[in-house]
């Protein structure tokens, strides 16, 4: 018989995405699923979906509960989950129909308690592409993390991954912090030992304006990115020396990414622009001169070498072209 496979679905102010991703779910080609709906108090109506779509397919479960937050709802899901498996997906982002038995398929394959796949970034709205040549592999942790800080497939999200339950026994999401995904997920990375990659694109992830990571002003939220950027990558170095470059281009990466909102955030903060400016210089070098630096990475220096300005406006180009948030 099957494994029974758990869905956990955080619900919140997604009315005009939930549908397709709900209806992305039932769909799928593997069929022994529990699919646990969160309803974090959304105050649209948000519950009154979860509940239609509960009444037409028994495999769905619904909790209603006051609003905790992304990484309350996520535990919550996880607390009510019976599946031997397990597998978080946003609300308003969607998969297709192979999603499940394609991680599922990957953890029986190579006998191993996490598998991932690709992801497909949705900048603009766009079908489903065509698929590029399809490739799997069997890592360890420390390569896992090697292909996760040289942005080689795999991301840092909870989402597009398969884990099997029991590892969540010692960890949860961090309650109330944004960017809960780099908080906890290298963790779960590290003590399934060995992972099954594939690079099929079966998740399918919508950046919107609004949502927490896709924030166009420094606030908290940002603040938290910063602390568990920091942890993981200072848990990392610490425990794969050997890494120290894939380490510091994760960190130049990540500062960048703080950058791009300070710059177009107002009032702007001009001493910790100067100061993570400075953070990018110090390891520049290395980063410029490594073969496994995304090509993205090392234009993003030289044009901040030429100064900010000449930096926000190509990026500002970028963005009107691309559509990227």
């Amino acid at each position: 018989m099957e494994d029974l496979i758990t869905v956990v679905i955080p619900i919140y102010k997604v009315e005009k995405y939930l549908q397709k991703c709900l209806d992305s779910i039932i769909n799928q080609s593997y069929k022994n699923l529990e699919i646990i709906l969160v309803n974090d108090g959304s105050p649209d109506n948000c519950g009154k979906i979860c509940d239609e779509y509960a009444k037409k397919d028994t495999r769905i479960k619904v909790i209603h509960k006051e609003n905790g937050g992304l990484s309350d709802a996520r535990n919550i899901g996880i607390k009510n989950a019976n599946g031997k498996y397990i597998t978080f997906i946003d609300s308003d982002d969607y998969i297709t129909e192979d999603y499940v038995e394609y991680l599922y398929e990957l953890i029986k394959k190579y006998n191993v308690k996490l598998s991932i796949c690709g992801i497909k970034t949705v900048w603009k709205e766009t079908k489903i592409q065509k698929r590029e040549k399809e490739k799997e592999e069997l890592l360890n942790s420390k390569q896992a993390f090697e292909n996760m800080l040289f942005a080689k497939g795999i991301e840092v999200a909870a989402y597009g991954k398969m884990y099997l339950t029991e590892l969540w026994e010692e960890y949860e999401f961090p309650k109330g912090k944004a960017y809960e995904d780099t908080a906890v997920v290298y963790k779960l990375i590290e003590k399934a030992e060995n992972i099954a990659y594939g690079n099929k694109k079966c998740y399918y992830y919508v950046a919107r304006v609004g949502s927490i990571s896709k924030q166009q002003q420094f606030n908290k939220n940002e603040e938290d990115y910063i602390k568990h950027t920091k942890e993981m990558l200072e848990f990392i170095s610490k425990k794969y020396p050997e890494l120290q470059k894939a380490v510091e281009r994760f960190d130049i990466y990540s500062k960048f990414r703080i950058l791009r909102i300070l710059i177009f955030t107002n009032p702007r903060n001009k001493e910790m622009e100067k100061n993570i400016i400075l953070d990018i210089k110090k390891n520049q070098k290395d980063v410029l001169t490594c073969k496994n630096t995304p090509a993205r990475d090392k234009i993003a220096i030289v044009l901040l070498n030429m100064g900010l300005p000449i930096f926000k406006f190509f990026w500002c180009i970028y963005r009107k072209v691309t559509g990227r948030i």
